[in-house]
């Protein structure tokens, strides 16, 4: 894991999207055992053979999580936002989410990147 998106996950300053980015951050890793991570654009990127697999994002109410790579998913209508090809999952305080539907949706992705 790289230092950097340790620190950038401690130095949030909600509580609770500390915990939801470091629970996002434990998904990639399971879904994507080889990803490497690196803070660009001031926010977590996941990568997998150099290509983009996920991101985290936090804003003032909410933890972003996109999913790159995304066109041949099978996603429920209305829970993710964004063009085909990235979907973004928008998490607000006490909003639960299915990590393991979570790590299938991201080995699907990212399995030809």
């Amino acid at each position: 894991m790289n230092q950097e998106v340790t620190d950038f996950i401690a130095a949030i300053k909600e509580p609770w999207q500390v915990e939801l980015s470091t629970n996002l951050r434990e998904v990639v890793h399971q879904a994507i055992p080889e990803v490497t991570e690196r803070i660009q654009y001031k926010k977590p990127h996941f990568l997998k053979n150099g290509k983009y697999a996920a991101v985290i994002s936090t804003s003032k109410d909410a933890v972003s999580f996109t999913i790159f790579n995304a066109a041949g998913l099978e996603l429920p209508e209305g829970m993710f936002e964004g063009p085909p090809e990235r979907k973004t999952l928008k998490l607000r305080k006490g909003t639960t989410y299915d990590s393991k539907q979570l790590i299938l949706w991201l080995q699907q992705a990212s399995s030809s990147l």
